[in-house]
Parts: C-alpha cells; structure tokens; sequence
C-alpha cells in the first residue's frame, strides 16, 4: 500500500549503520558545512547510504494510517516535499537535545509509535508523519560525525 516509494523505518540499535542521516539545506539555500543548525531553520536529511531525503506526502502510513514517510530522490536531489523545519529549545541544535522535525509541505510531525513490520522487515518499526506535537516526535542524535565550523580561509596561518 502506499506511494510505493522506500520504507523509513525505526530500529532499536543506535549504531545501525544503515540509520545515519546527513543534515542539508533545503534546496534553494545552502548549508555550509559545519554551521550550526539553528532552531526553526529548515533543513533536509540525506540517507547516507541510498543518497534518498526524508519525504512525506499525503498518502497513508500502512501500519498505523498515520502519514506516510519514504526516502525520495536521487544522490540528495528531491522536491519541496523534503523539507523540514527543526524545532528545539534553545537558539541552535545542540548534540544532546532531543528535537521535533515538522514537515513544512503537510505540516506534520516525524514521529515513531511502535507499530513493528514483519517479512521481510521483521521487528523494523513504522516511521510516519502525526499532526500533533507529542512524545512521540522527539528524536535525539544517537551516532554520528559532528564538524566544527571551518576557519576563515583568509586568516589561516600555517604554511
């Protein structure tokens, strides 16, 4: 059921090299690397290992009849559908809050309730978009790369 496009799923394990997202800017900004994400900017995030951005649209989840949440794209290039706005506490993303994605398209909440797959995802859980805010979006940085900002190329000084 569903769009037919790749499954989004939630797996226990922090370390699941399948798991890791890069964090990008929406399409028509940039996002220098190693910037700090501030909260309420809007970002996209990159599967690292299919290249395909988190996407959602209106077509329902098939466990939970939630909103649907795929991957979409080819090597970090989709449409407006990617887009997501973070929301945080504070003034930037910080590595150890927990934070809400909502979808700037459809205005939904990436969230995660325990709705488990079976054949031939067996024990996977159901990624999917809820239109409130609630306990079941917050998502927290687990593994992963964090880049210092770079210096100013104009003010290097070593040889």
């Amino acid at each position: 059921t569903g769009s037919g496009q790749q499954s989004v799923t939630g797996v226990e394990a922090s370390d699941d090299a399948n798991s890791y997202w890069r964090i990008r800017g929406k399409s028509d900004g940039g996002c220098q690397r190693g910037t700090p994400v501030k909260c309420g900017q809007a970002i996209r995030l990159t599967h690292v290992n299919t290249g395909k951005n988190l996407h959602t649209h209106h077509f329902p989840s098939p466990l939970s009849n939630n909103q649907e949440v795929s991957a979409f794209g080819d090597d970090g290039e989709g449409d407006d559908l990617d887009i997501w706005i973070v929301q945080c506490s504070g003034t930037y993303w910080e590595r150890e809050d927990a934070v809400r994605f909502k979808h700037v398209g459809t205005e939904v909440f990436l969230s995660i309730t325990g709705e488990q797959y079976g054949h031939p995802i067996r024990g996977q859980r159901e990624v999917h978009g809820m239109p409130t805010a609630n306990h079941h979006n917050y998502w927290k940085a687990m593994e992963g790369v964090f880049i210092k900002p770079s210096m100013d190329p104009a003010k290097h000084d070593e040889l």
